[in-house]
Formats: C-alpha cells, sequence, structure tokens
C-alpha cells in the first residue's frame, strides 16, 4: 500500500468514525441544539481537521499539511456566507427549527456528494488542460472586486432562484413541511414538501458557492487528497457552524471583503504562473490568516447596521 493509498485510507476512516460519532452522540434524535452543542460540534470537527493536518504533515510532509491548512481556512471562511443564505432559506419557507439538525444533516451530506463529483471533473480538466488554471484566475479576480463591491442587499431572492423556479416546474410542491416528510400523498397525488425544497435548496446552494471556493482551492494547490480532505472537513462543520453563527452572522459585516481580497489573491496568483512567478505555499496561508483576521475583527469592532 503506497502512501497516497494510506492517506485516503486513514481520511475515510476517520471521517466515517466522525459522522457515526457525531450523529450517534452529539446529535441524538429529538434533542434540541443549543449553543453549547453547537460549539462543542464545531470545535469537534476543527480539532479533527487540525489532527488530519499533523498526519498530513507527518505523512507527505511540510508543503502537503500548509497547502492543506490554507485550503481548508478558505472554505471555513466561505462557509459563513454560505450560512447567512441558509438562515435566508429556512426563514423563506417557515421551517420549524426541530427540523434543522436533519434538514442540514442531509443537504450538507448531498451537497458533499455533488462536490467530490465537482473537484473530480475539475481534477480531470486541469490535468487534460492546464491553461484552464489561467481561465479560474482570471474568474477569481472578477468574483473577488464584485464581492468586494456587492452589498448584502443586492443578493437575489429566493423567489427568483432558478433552482427553486425549476421544481416548481417540474415537480407538484405543498408548503406544508408534513411533520419533517419529504413527500405526503394529498387527493392520490404525490407531493414534495418545504422540507424537500429546502434541502435542494442547500445542498444547490453550497455548490454554488463551490464555484467560487474550488478554483481558488486549485490555486492553493493541485493535491487531489489535500483539495478532497479540505473541502470535506470544512462542509462538514457546517451544520454545528450554522447552530453556533446564525444569531451572529450579520455581526460580520466585513467578512465579505476579507474574502474578496483572498480571492483576487488567489486570482492573481494563479495568473502569475504564465510569467512564471511562483511564490511559496506559506505566503497563501499567511494572506489568508491576516485577510480573514483582520476582516472579523474590524467588523466586529465597527459593526454594519441591518435592517
Amino acid at each position: 500500500m503506497n502512501q497516497t493509498q494510506v492517506t485516503y485510507l486513514v481520511f475515510g476512516s476517520v471521517l466515517l468514525i466522525a459522522v457515526i460519532f457525531d450523529l450517534g452522540l452529539l446529535s441524538k434524535k429529538g434533542s434540541s441544539m443549543t449553543v453549547k452543542k453547537a460549539l462543542l460540534q464545531t470545535l469537534f470537527w476543527v480539532v479533527l481537521a487540525m489532527a488530519f493536518f499533523g498526519f498530513l504533515w507527518f505523512e507527505k510532509g511540510q508543503k502537503s499539511a500548509i497547502e492543506y491548512l490554507s485550503a481548508y481556512l478558505m472554505e471555513w471562511s466561505l462557509s459563513i456566507d454560505n450560512i447567512f443564505v441558509f438562515i435566508l432559506i429556512f426563514s423563506f419557507f417557515s421551517v420549524k427549527e426541530k427540523y434543522y439538525p436533519r434538514v442540514l444533516m442531509i443537504g450538507i451530506l448531498i451537497a458533499i456528494l455533488l462536490r467530490i463529483l465537482f473537484i473530480t471533473v475539475g481534477i480531470a480538466l486541469v490535468a487534460q488542460f492546464h491553461w484552464l488554471l489561467y481561465i479560474f484566475g482570471a474568474i477569481l479576480v472578477y468574483t473577488g472586486i464584485s464581492m468586494f463591491a456587492a452589498k448584502k442587499s443586492e443578493e437575489a431572492k429566493l423567489d427568483d432562484n432558478k433552482v427553486y423556479k425549476l421544481l416548481k416546474r417540474i415537480l407538484p410542491l405543498t408548503t406544508d413541511d408534513a411533520g419533517g416528510k419529504l413527500t405526503i400523498v394529498k387527493d392520490g397525488k404525490k407531493m414534495y414538501t418545504a422540507i424537500f425544497v429546502v434541502i435542494v435548496l442547500l445542498a444547490t446552494t453550497d455548490v454554488v458557492f463551490a464555484i467560487d471556493s474550488i478554483p481558488a482551492v486549485f490555486g492553493i494547490t493541485q493535491d487531489k487528497i489535500v483539495i478532497y480532505t479540505s473541502n470535506i472537513f470544512a462542509v462538514l462543520g457546517l451544520r454545528s457552524l450554522f447552530f453556533l453563527l446564525r444569531g451572529a452572522v450579520n455581526k460580520f459585516g466585513y467578512l465579505q471583503q476579507g474574502i474578496a481580497i483572498v480571492l483576487i489573491f488567489i486570482g492573481l496568483k494563479m495568473i502569475a504562473e504564465i510569467f512564471k512567478i511562483v511564490l511559496p505555499v506559506y505566503v497563501s496561508l499567511l494572506v489568508i490568516l491576516v485577510c480573514i483576521s483582520a476582516a472579523i475583527l474590524y467588523s466586529v469592532k465597527n459593526p454594519k447596521e441591518h435592517a
């Protein structure tokens, strides 16, 4: 068994045990998700991600470990914007709070499968057409500039969401949550509930965010195991992060600008490779840490007014 196979085996085993532990012990059915429990679960996933960072350092060396940490921090910070949209989705469909944990878990697991597919296709394309990285870089620079200037009020309403419109067109939907069920039968006709729609929107929303974040990870590394593991660990921590931050997510008003600067930097870094300019991996890590930390601190000290 070679080094890569060992790494995948360890990651898969740890992930399986962690998900079972999370679902079986930390998230017992019927129990409410308190802030304390959300904090414990968030710490659980962060500690697990950092333990894997240590394993990568030991198994594959410093470079791979720092690439993994940089990619993980990038995905983790982008998760906060994910949470803002998740809150809008739950509010729009008036989902009862007791269904939040189950709906989030199903939506996130589907999102992980979609991300794995997305990453696999991306890796195959980059391996075949390396010049795609330069296009990814240009897209990131454009996205970063747009994100820096954008306001929260400019976000599209869920009524205009293309996935939601498609679901309404092809499926018989009902606004009833049906006691948490995904489908019900009304007048002999199968109907899809609001819970089903929310799960689909959570998963597809995450994929939309991945369109920005995954190319950004390619700007940090092209190591398959680093790309897969950093993404999966970050997304798995989304559920507990949602419960921990949902009441305070608007306090990170300037995080969007911090993330935008990081995206612009990574995009320029990717484009610079055309001119044979290659920055050390620790520079990316330092830029991510400084920008995200500064944005969070500035947000806390200078809170924006939100309607």
